[in-house]
């Protein structure tokens, strides 16, 4: 039974190379990629980031991906328009946070505690209130003395300054 079908498949494969539905196939005569390599586990999941074109995060555990994004919060909310938004945003991610903590998978067991909503708003409020600078480096540079290093007492390194 199994000739017969090998025998069907092989038959339509050779009519199909007849008609020509295999002549012009993307790649079609260049080298198959990775070839000289040393064999891989993970070869189709990293084919697969670099074709869809995702983060390698993805492959993280999720207490890492959490402590990733807190990391990030700060540099995620400099462009909200307004504080509400960042208020949502900080919220939303707390909501993940709580939810890993009650029921954490198997990954690896990292601290990771809610954002303090509180802390992300007044350093978007300063951020926001700091004056944007107009000159450029060079024309600070040239503006400011040189920087000096303080001078360090040499005759008691070891004594501690209070």
């Amino acid at each position: 039974m199994t000739e017969a079908w090998e025998a069907s498949v092989e038959a339509k494969i050779q009519d199909a190379v007849q008609r020509g539905e295999f002549d012009d196939l993307p790649g079609m005569g260049k080298p198959i990629p990775g070839r000289g390599a040393p064999y891989d586990e993970a070869w189709w999941i990293k084919s697969f980031l670099e074709r869809e074109a995702l983060p390698s995060d993805l492959l993280l555990p999720t207490s890492l991906q959490l402590r990733r994004r807190i990391e990030q919060v700060p540099d995620e909310v400099r462009d909200l328009p307004t504080e509400q938004s960042v208020r949502d945003f900080v919220g939303q991610l707390n909501a993940q946070i709580v939810a890993w903590l009650r029921f954490p998978d198997d990954g690896p067991r990292v601290a990771v505690r809610p954002v303090n909503t509180e802390d992300v708003v007044r350093r978007w409020r300063a951020e926001r209130a700091r004056p944007e600078p107009t000159t450029t480096v060079t024309e600070a540079a040239a503006v400011l003395p040189p920087a000096r290093r303080p001078r360090r007492s040499w005759w008691w390194p070891w004594r501690r300054r209070g």
